[in-house]
This record gives structure tokens, sequence and C-alpha cells, in this order.
């Protein structure tokens, strides 16, 4: 089941070049914003605005 605008762990991790036992990481260090259905999930405006905050200025 595809949930529209939410993105998995696997496929944060992919777009993003990391692994996803980092993205867990960050999920629990509450540095990204996720939601648990049945696994973690990802809003795609969640993680929009994590890059965004680290993005130089």
């Amino acid at each position: 089941m595809l949930l529209k605008g939410y993105l998995t762990v696997r496929q944060v991790a992919k777009q993003l070049g990391l692994t996803e036992y980092r993205i867990r990481q960050l999920i629990r260090e509450k540095q990204i914003r996720a939601t648990k259905i049945g696994q973690w999930r990802i809003k795609l405006q969640d993680l929009k605005e994590f890059v965004k905050e680290r993005t130089n200025k």
C-alpha cells in the first residue's frame, strides 16, 4: 500500500545518500519528523524542510 505524500525510510535514505540506519537515528533524535504507520514514514514536506534547514544561507 502506498501512502500519498509519505516516503519510507528506504526511499529517504536513497534520496539523501545516507543509510537507513542513519535515517532512523535522525528520526530518534527528532531531527526528521516521522510518523509510525506500520513502519516509519516521512512526509515529503518534512523531508524538504529538513534539507532546507541544513542548507547554507
